[in-house]
Order: structure tokens, then C-alpha cells, then sequence
């Protein structure tokens, strides 16, 4: 591809992503999720797009373009501009007009396990369970320099105490790769995660989407019975 055709590829892409979301997504959809995409491959994104359909559209992007695009419509969508601190990283939209809490429910049943890897953030607490490993004496001293303690039973190694290996937010090393792998443990999961929440014009933390009416309710009839109010 010339320079000129790759010009004419970039400027197609952008009016295809921008007409998108202006004409389609925008005018058509009052909710999106703000996700983030890291470590999500195509195929795995074919089966969310197909778990999907009919109740939301997700849309990819550069985050420059994305950028460009919503400030090129802020006038006429106000709210857009609350949006824009967040497209920072791996991130994409989820657009829908149906219950955000299902939609999101639907991202999370799609994710999928995956083993750990050198280098990798873990994104969630990591614990190896009390367990018989199978493994024969001679990696006693694997487990001895992990501070992993253990006792031969039956003449294979046992873990004797639940061990956290790894927080979340900490750098996968080497040996911790290598210890989930002899005990055959993928502990991650990985998939769209909803990083915000956009309804109507207010942007909002997505734990949100799991307060209930009912636990309202309670909060209101709290305040209203220590304020002394007659409901």
C-alpha cells in the first residue's frame, strides 16, 4: 500500500467510524459501557459480538480517533465531553438501548480462562488451595524457595496451606508461571471489562449498576427514620 492509498485507507476508516457513531450509535443508542479489551483476542471477540446481538453494539477504535470523532459532535451531545477522560488504554464502547446490568452480564459470561504468562499484570487475587500435587519429591526444593509449605504423603508432595501467590495488580514472574503451570492452574480470566458506565448523559463507577431498587429503598427509609420524617 502507497503512502496516497494509505492516506485514502485512514481517512475512509475515520468517516466509516465516525459516521458510525454519530449516525447509528449516537443518535440510536442512549447507553454505553466503557470497556476495556486488554487481552481479548478476535476470536473471542467474534463470540461476544455474537452473544450480542440484537442488544448491543460494541465498537473498536484508536482512542485518537475516537477522541476526534466525539469532539466533533460535543456540540450537539453535551454529555459526550465526560466521556473522553476515559478513553485512555485498550478500551472500546458497548452500545445498547437494554438493561445495562444484563449487558453487562452478558460480557461477563464471556470471559474466558487463561493461564498466567512472565511479565503479565495479574488482574485479581491469586491462591494456590491446600492440595496433594502429585508431584514426586525431588521439586521439594521448587516449593521450598517459594516458601510453600508442604510434607510428602504417599511419596508425592502435598501443600499443607491455602498460599496467595500473587495479588492483584502484581507482575507475574518466572517462578510464579512456572509453579501454576506444574499444578495445571489457569487463575485468570480475561474479556471485556466494563471500566464505566454512560446513561443518558451521566457517566458513572459501574458497581453502581449493582445497587437494586430495594437497597434505595432501605437507604431512604434509614434517612427518613433518623431525620424523623413521616413517609
Amino acid at each position: 500500500m502507497g503512502r496516497e492509498e494509505k492516506a485514502t485507507w485512514k481517512a475512509n476508516y475515520f468517516c466509516e467510524v465516525g459516521g458510525m457513531l454519530y449516525i447509528n450509535l449516537l443518535d440510536e443508542f442512549p447507553k454505553c459501557l466503557i470497556v476495556g479489551a486488554d487481552n481479548v483476542g478476535s476470536k473471542q471477540m467474534q463470540q461476544i459480538r455474537t452473544s450480542l446481538r440484537g442488544n448491543a453494539v460494541i465498537l473498536m477504535g484508536k482512542n485518537t480517533t475516537m477522541k476526534k470523532v466525539i469532539k466533533g459532535h460535543i456540540n450537539r451531545y453535551h454529555s459526550l465531553e465526560k466521556i473522553m477522560p476515559h478513553i485512555r488504554g485498550n478500551v472500546g464502547f458497548v452500545f445498547t438501548c437494554s438493561d445495562l446490568v444484563e449487558i453487562r452480564d452478558k460480557l461477563l459470561e464471556n470471559k474466558v480462562r487463561a493461564p498466567a504468562r512472565p511479565g503479565a499484570i495479574a488482574p485479581c487475587l491469586v491462591v494456590i488451595p491446600t492440595q496433594n500435587t502429585g508431584l514426586g519429591p525431588e521439586k521439594t526444593s521448587f516449593f521450598q524457595a517459594l516458601s510453600i509449605p508442604t510434607k510428602i504423603s504417599k511419596g508425592t508432595i502435598e501443600i499443607i496451606n491455602d498460599v496467595h501467590i500473587l495479588k492483584e495488580g502484581d507482575k507475574v514472574g518466572v517462578s510464579e508461571v512456572t509453579l501454576l503451570n506444574m499444578l495445571n492452574i489457569s487463575p485468570f480470566n480475561y474479556g471485556l471489562a466494563v471500566q464505566m458506565v454512560y446513561d443518558s448523559g451521566t457517566i458513572f463507577e459501574p458497581e453502581i449498576l449493582d445497587i437494586k431498587p430495594e437497597d434505595l429503598l432501605k437507604t431512604f427509609s434509614i434517612i427518613t427514620n433518623n431525620q424523623g420524617w413521616n413517609v
